[in-house]
């Protein structure tokens, strides 16, 4: 028997979608399965659709807010901290 493969990004791993409502098909099908929401973004690096569970209007914006997928809408993140990990036993770095 056959099984489909998708094509993945080399930079994130993610599943690349051609276009738009192919990825934003995809969202909705996740949803109706599993009860997950998620979201459509462009990536910057491949140019193809992927799908992300944070939401771009809550999440976190890494770097300078310019060029990241979910920093473009946010512009500065002065006064935003970093998230911490909720890993067990994880301890940040002493500078």
């Amino acid at each position: 028997m056959h099984y489909f493969t998708p094509k993945r990004c080399v930079t994130s791993n993610k599943i690349m979608y051609h276009d738009k409502a192919q990825a934003e098909r995809a969202a909705e099908a996740s949803f109706a399965e599993r009860g997950v929401q998620l979201w459509v973004y462009r990536c910057e690096y491949c140019g193809a659709w992927h799908l992300t569970h944070r939401d771009p209007d809550t999440a976190f914006a890494y770097g300078s807010g310019q060029g990241s997928v979910h920093g473009s809408a946010h512009g500065s993140t002065q006064g935003r901290r970093k998230p911490h990990s909720r890993k067990r036993g994880y301890r940040p770095r002493r500078k």
